[in-house]
């Protein structure tokens, strides 16, 4: 989500949560929506539906985009498990994200650049 187009301002996200021995060096943060930083909360690893294995979120410092998402017109394909849980556990496809794109798009803001 486009920050420009955001209703509130994001949040310095840790990849890795304090509680979890994560830092405040910049290494370990990086901008996030607030419904994404209070959907992943303090976790790093989530369980998803597509199977009964802990799977790790998209780590934005270690992972690269497009090896784990791809766009559907306005709707985010996981292309990994990681991607796949990743879209699950921060609810990524709701239908107010994808009005959301939609409205990027008019603005020339969506598709995001890699």
């Amino acid at each position: 989500m486009h920050d420009s187009l955001q209703g509130a301002t994001f949040h310095v996200e840790h990849i890795v949560p304090r509680s979890a021995g994560g830092t405040d060096d910049v290494t370990n943060l990086a901008w996030a929506c607030p419904s994404c930083n209070l959907h992943k909360s303090d976790r790093v690893n989530v369980g998803w539906s597509g199977s009964s294995d802990i799977v790790a979120l998209f780590n934005p410092r270690l992972n690269l985009w497009a090896e784990h998402f791809d766009w559907d017109d306005y709707s985010l394909i996981g292309k990994t498990v990681c991607g796949k849980a990743t879209i699950e556990a921060l609810c990524l496809n709701t239908q107010r994200r994808q009005k959301i794109r939609q409205a990027e798009q008019l603005f020339g803001l969506f598709p995001p650049e890699e």
